[in-house]
């Protein structure tokens, strides 16, 4: 095992959502995804339940049928007013960080089938709660981001993404998935281009930070 020369607080200041800067020629080791999600299997899970199932599809075919369902998701998305580049418009501040966020993802959306690994961390639940969830999906979301984190380390990258779950039947059928089986977020995972990513722009932290009391 090979990692980058990274401290604990830069890699989890540097691992980003990447898109434009994903090496979709090169291939990746099963190898290397199997330490990933091993590594992710030490996150927390609710009760100790461990409910959680992980699909990784390298075959072309599949990848480019899922490929076309985020095609077709985030076209749905950049015409809506919540996209990335239509938020904020009017901050002079952030308005060309949303702008850059929308081309990327409009980058992605043509090529998420080209990504030579796609991951789908899943979870077992036969009905969805209808009070508070954040137990079922805390229970898979942790192992999730700390395969980024794994993927990071080994010089490879991801993006969080979650607009297939649109066509969420679709790619279920496409795949195989038994009815309780629920998917989260689809992962594209490559080598990057480049190594060097930098801690983004967040809000001040005393913007947001609440002590005792809102």
């Amino acid at each position: 095992m090979t990692t980058l020369d990274l401290t604990p607080d830069e890699l989890l200041t540097t691992t980003r959502t990447v898109r434009k800067r994903l090496d979709l020629d090169k291939p990746v080791p099963m190898e290397l995804i199997r330490e990933c999600i091993e590594i992710a299997l030490q996150a927390p899970s609710g009760s100790n339940r461990q409910t959680w199932h992980w699909l990784v599809i390298t075959d072309a075919d599949k990848r480019a049928q899922i490929g076309e369902y985020y095609r077709r998701a985030v076209a749905e998305y950049l015409e809506s007013s919540g996209a990335a580049g239509r938020l904020y418009a009017d901050d002079p501040d952030r308005a060309p960080v949303q702008k850059r966020v929308g081309s990327s993802v409009a980058y992605l959306g043509e090529r998420m089938g080209q990504v030579p690994v796609l991951v789908i961390p899943c979870l077992t639940a036969k009905s969805l709660p209808a009070g508070n969830q954040a137990g079922l999906w805390g229970s898979i979301l942790p192992s999730a981001w700390s395969y980024m984190l794994a993927a990071r380390a080994r010089g490879l990258g991801t993006a969080w993404t979650t607009l297939h779950m649109q066509y969420e039947d679709e790619v279920s059928e496409l795949l195989g998935l038994p009815e309780d089986v629920r998917q989260t977020v689809l992962i594209p995972t490559a080598y990057t281009i480049g190594t060097d990513f930098k801690p983004a722009a967040r809000q001040p932290l005393d913007e947001v930070l609440h002590v005792d009391s809102w």
